[in-house]
């Protein structure tokens, strides 16, 4: 009795938390709403006061350039030498989903729900900070469209929290059983094949 209370004590609290990130998130978009700007066919458009503004603020490309410090120029190769290993890294989880997950009965991760690049629309960047934007969307929506295709994974083929407290885990790590607890394990495993539509063999792992 004593385990079920205290389970359900987590659910509440995670249930809390999810209503209090849905509450914070409705706070940003009223903050967003008093920046003025509007939808027009799929691009964002400031007022024309806001706009004339941020034209203003824009720092020109040469000057830009010239201002930049030394190591920032030297290091620059370096970071986006890294555009090899996303792409890489993109394609292959692609790939790895489009095989397996059908055959695991997972859904598919919808890849362009990661992805956004509508900071190229913003009137006070030049053209290097807009590359500069634009590169690292794809790097952190790549990460994010990975880890969840990841999350999906671990969910169906080890769906086990850990002895310690993990940092910045994804979302379904909270539905995942306790560590030690076999008997909450088999059940998951059963839930899950039933939910996936599969039959895996006695034992996944092995």
């Amino acid at each position: 009795m004593t385990d079920k209370r205290a389970h359900d004590h987590v659910a509440h609290l995670m249930d809390r938390i999810a209503a209090l990130e849905m509450e914070l998130a409705a706070e940003i978009a009223k903050e967003r709403a008093g920046l003025r700007y509007g939808l027009e066919q799929g691009r964002i458009a400031f007022e024309q006061e806001v706009l004339r503004r941020h034209r203003e603020l824009r720092t020109r490309l040469s000057e830009y350039i010239l201002n930049a410090r030394p190591l920032v120029v030297l290091t620059a190769p370096v970071i986006y030498s890294l555009i090899v290993p996303l792409v890489i890294l993109d394609i292959s989880v692609s790939i790895y989903q489009a095989v397996c997950f059908p055959a695991y009965g997972i859904e598919k991760v919808r890849r362009r729900d990661y992805f956004t690049f509508d900071r190229a629309h913003l009137a006070y960047l030049n053209a290097l900070e807009r590359l500069n934007c634009a590169y690292c969307s794809y790097a952190n929506g790549l990460i994010a469209y990975v880890r969840e295709i990841a999350g999906r994974t671990e969910q169906y083929w080890c769906p086990i929290k850990h002895a310690r407290r993990m940092i910045a885990t994804h979302d379904h790590y909270r539905e995942f059983v306790d560590y030690g607890d076999a008997e909450a394990y088999r059940e998951r495993i059963a839930a899950l094949t039933q939910a996936h539509g599969t039959k895996p063999p006695e034992d996944r792992k092995q």
